[in-house]
């Protein structure tokens, strides 16, 4: 009877992971568009209760359409928890920690004034967005994007220390060749002309009088048209390299972005679902 009980236990839970954590079913999709409609509904109620004269007038009916939503929200996280056979790692990913702190400022706000404000960190969970029209192409990009961006992560990292290297040395020149009477009034303040000039920015707010400080200044601009290119180069050849992946989620730790041919989660080890 134990073990009978033990395998209607699990095979609940991972019912219910279906319905919560993915999109692939019918029930699945209709909780999170039921979700992100909760979720509207949450920032235009803390949006409206910003509203001086919305609030004096509709104070009690906005505070109860919070804590409505709360409670319910409440119960999801703790149903997400109890559906992960894994629930320390869901608690502690990303999504884990956006859920936590979107039904954390309703009860904060029992004792600190205000903090219900907070909540439109629930904007975040409209993220979910990509996981509840199941468009494969666009989930799948966005993963495989998110991993491309992750293993290209030291080479982006050296290429900007590159950029904000040249920025200072060609702020520093600046400095020299058109110094205070001309606006550069400090090597820092030349620093930013450099660098929002290199970004493409260019505030205008400061600029070069003298020949050699013009000169320098179109050096700098088509260096940065240059740049332009790097970032792009290093992320389409990881983009390349990387295969296409679904959403499948795995039970155990509720991360998704496998591989179509996947048969264990590759964060976790656990096997995933067919």
């Amino acid at each position: 009877m134990a073990t009978n009980n033990g395998v209607e236990s699990s095979s609940r839970k991972a019912a219910l992971h279906r319905v919560i954590f993915e999109a692939d079913t019918a029930s699945g999709k209709f909780f999170d568009v039921a979700l992100l409609v909760a979720i509207l509904a949450s920032i235009v109620t803390v949006s409206l209760e910003s509203v001086d004269a919305v609030n004096a007038e509709h104070h009690a009916l906005l505070r109860t359409v919070e804590w409505v939503i709360t409670l319910l929200f409440t119960v999801e996280y703790g149903l997400r928890l109890y559906a992960t056979e894994k629930s320390k790692e869901y608690a502690t990913s990303f999504y884990g920690l956006v859920d936590l702190l979107a039904i954390l400022p309703t009860y904060l706000s029992l004792v600190v004034a205000g903090a219900q404000s907070l909540l439109v960190i629930r904007a975040i969970r409209l993220l979910r967005i990509f996981r509840v029209f199941k468009l494969g192409r666009y989930i799948a990009e966005a993963n495989v994007l998110g991993q491309a961006v992750a293993q290209s992560r030291t080479r982006i990292v050296i290429f900007l220390f590159t950029v904000t290297v040249l920025g200072f040395i060609s702020g520093a020149f600046m400095y020299l060749i058109e110094g205070p009477k001309n606006g550069f009034t400090s090597i820092p303040q030349s620093v930013y002309w450099a660098l929002t000039t290199i970004t493409g920015t260019g505030y205008g707010d400061t600029v070069p009088l003298t020949p050699a400080g013009k000169m320098l200044a179109v050096f700098i601009m088509v260096l940065g048209y240059s740049l332009i290119i790097v970032p792009t180069g290093i992320l389409s050849s990881e983009l390349v390299r990387l295969s296409e992946v679904t959403t499948r989620s795995c039970q155990a730790c509720s991360r998704e972005g496998h591989d179509a041919n996947a048969k264990h989660c590759k964060h976790c080890g656990e096997a995933l679902p067919s």
